[in-house]
């Protein structure tokens, strides 16, 4: 396999692996070293690739990214009883220009997507998602993206792509995969509200830092339904973070980002997912710890994976028609899990890559919602972009 690209896990970090503990998780990881090369990934189920590219951050200073720290504090963390296993590849350094960069995480992640192996990716600015997400053209016809964030990143679409703005990039580009786009925890002061609308006027899902921190369990079904999950450490609060990494004093807690990177870990659908706009400093144990463990809850979120999502065998789930209105909703519970789901039903006149019936996930108060006469607003911005 050509990974040419990927750059060793660096000899002080492989030097402090010989030092940990027997049964610490870095023992147990297979890792791309200068002496053995690219280890065999045939048994393997997830993969960590850092990528040391941020160029298209709008304050790029020239500094240089380093994820040693992250690496060797993730490899002390002892695993819990897991059954996958992880391979390190190393990095892939900044390409001649930005778009070699990309070219190399493209075609790293359809590798990994072709052998179905999940790239858990360290960034490097957000921008990065772009070359993630085009890494599914070939793959599979639609994609739907979260990004953990306190901006949209709609940017404008006619301007080079930056890590404010990829996602304008990811809607207007060809060939048109994205088929939701989801926004979890951002913050209402750092967007204007013309991006605010155009996010409604898509009928994409946006939820308030608020909104979750109220309550953690609502961006289960988000992320039930993402295959990519973005992550952008601005998004955690500045208390919890070293000093380069700060940025708000409001944003989620080390408690809820884990949370949330347990819930991406536990969705049969997400296949990749990444951590990005890392900033390293010296003193950087807080932030190196944090991304540890966000990793680490990410591979336990993996490892507690239940198929759950077949409805073929009726003793296996149950069934609820609902009506509302005029409209009929059909709900599904796995009795597996207790997660649920509502169909959004197939237009025939409409030309869409959607040629099914189509499982959304939900929670059970949207159940309780449309019992009570409500039409849930999951529901309808799906199916409305269904018509399109």
């Amino acid at each position: 396999m050509n990974f040419n690209f990927l750059t060793p896990v660096s000899d002080a970090v492989l030097a402090h692996k010989e030092l940990i503990a027997q049964q610490a998780l870095g023992k147990k990881i297979k890792v791309h070293s200068r002496q053995n090369g690219i280890p065999d990934l045939d048994d393997v189920q997830l993969a960590i690739i850092g990528v040391q590219e941020s160029r298209n951050d709008v304050n790029y200073m020239g500094a240089n990214i380093n994820f040693d720290s992250i690496r060797k504090t993730l490899y002390t963390l002892f695993p819990g009883n897991w059954h996958t296993i992880i391979a390190d590849l190393g990095d892939i350094e900044p390409g001649e220009t930005v778009e070699d960069t990309y070219f190399a995480i493209r075609t790293a992640i359809t590798v990994l997507l072709e052998k179905k192996i999940i790239p858990i990716i360290l960034g490097g600015s957000q921008d990065l998602t772009y070359a993630n997400y085009r890494a599914y053209d070939s793959v599979m016809p639609m994609v739907n993206i979260v990004n953990v964030d306190t901006n949209f990143d709609l940017g404008d679409a006619n301007l080079p792509i930056k890590n404010n703005s990829y996602v304008g990039k990811v809607i207007v580009e060809e060939p048109y995969n994205l088929f939701n786009y989801s926004t979890i925890g951002y913050q209402t002061y750092f967007n204007s509200q013309e991006e605010i609308d155009l996010i409604e006027k898509l009928y994409f899902e946006a939820y308030r830092l608020g909104e979750i921190s109220g309550d953690i369990n609502k961006v289960e079904p988000l992320l039930r339904d993402a295959h990519i999950v973005s992550i952008d450490l601005k998004s955690v609060k500045a208390s919890e973070v070293s000093d380069n990494q700060k940025y708000s004093p409001n944003g989620f807690s080390g408690k809820e980002i884990c949370a949330i990177t347990r819930y991406a870990g536990i969705s049969n659908k997400v296949s990749s997912f990444g951590i990005y706009e890392y900033h390293n400093s010296k003193n950087d144990s807080a932030s190196s710890m944090l991304l540890a463990q966000m990793i680490w809850y990410f591979i336990e979120g993996v490892n507690c994976r239940v198929a759950d999502d077949d409805f073929t065998n009726e003793k296996y789930y149950q069934k609820y028609n609902v009506l509302v209105d005029d409209d009929e909703l059909i709900f599904y519970k796995s009795l597996k899990t207790g997660r649920w789901w509502i169909e959004i039903p197939f237009l025939p006149d409409v030309n869409n890559k959607l040629k099914k019936h189509t499982l959304l996930p939900c929670m059970h108060s949207d159940y309780v919602i449309a019992t009570q006469g409500e039409i849930p607003e999951r529901w309808y911005k799906a199916f409305r972009k269904n018509s399109f």
